[in-house]
């Protein structure tokens, strides 16, 4: 190795590419389930060669034990998962906003198997989370990510232990955060949802033999996804403003 790269070289590439890995294997558009492990790697040596000239003379000396030296690399996995599923748990916001709808428009049976996932949610959820792929890359946010990346390294140095109550607080805030804003995207059709259900009440209360079911059910379908197609700009426009916060935090 000596007649191409030393040992130094070699070292602080491993331990760039260890985070860079880490991080590519689960930021959304690049570290989606569908793509294959071998080409998110190969994205992620790729960026290593860009980013080593500018992160490489930042590491440390090649240490002197294998436990040292496995000690460094695993630090850097961790702290590159800990961003990484950071960046993928506001993802859920969308998802979260398509299951509330489907609850309440009766068409929480309709699965669709969901790429970005891996596994079948409902048909609303799976369009959602495919809208927020396709708005992070037509909004260039995906160009934050690599910024967050060299940031990182700025905010969590070589040398530093891993923040792990930090970073157990910050997951737990975004849940959260991501939660409470799925709910909020999905209000329009909630209290849509909730107003029509107490107006077939009353009407089946006043005319025991009007068929409420049978009446109700499609004008419900029909009336809430009405109002999710209309207030759908809002929910991609908010949802692009908070993932632009949440990256800002990093980048």
């Amino acid at each position: 190795m000596e007649h191409y790269a030393t040992a130094q070289q070699v070292f602080s590439g491993g331990l760039i590419f260890a985070r860079l890995a880490a991080i590519v294997m689960l930021i959304p558009g690049i570290g989606e389930s569908f793509i294959p492990a071998r080409i998110r790697l190969s994205i992620a040596f790729v960026m290593t060669l860009a980013l080593y000239p500018v992160l490489g003379a930042s590491a440390p000396l090649v240490p002197g034990s294998v436990g040292d030296l496995a000690g460094g690399v695993i630090k850097e996995l961790l702290i590159g998962l800990m961003i990484g599923s950071i960046i993928r748990l506001f993802m859920n916001a969308l998802t979260v906003t398509g299951e509330v709808v489907s609850i309440t428009t009766t068409l929480s049976f309709a699965q669709t198997a969901n790429p970005t996932q891996a596994t079948p949610s409902t048909t609303l959820g799976t369009f959602l989370g495919l809208l927020a792929l396709v708005l992070i890359m037509s909004t260039n946010l995906h160009h934050m990510f690599i910024s967050a990346i060299v940031r990182s390294y700025s905010i969590f140095p070589f040398r530093r232990d891993v923040p792990v109550s930090d970073a157990g607080m910050l997951a737990i805030q975004t849940v959260g955060k991501s939660f409470a804003l799925g709910i909020q995207l999905s209000a329009p059709v909630m209290v849509f949802s909730f107003i029509f259900n107490i107006a077939t009440g009353l009407i089946g209360r006043v005319m025991p033999q009007f068929q409420v079911f049978f009446v109700a059910s499609p004008l419900l379908v029909l009336g809430s996804l009405s109002i999710f197609a209309l207030s759908l700009g809002v929910i991609g426009m908010v949802f692009i403003d908070r993932y632009r916060e949440l990256l800002s935090v990093f980048a």
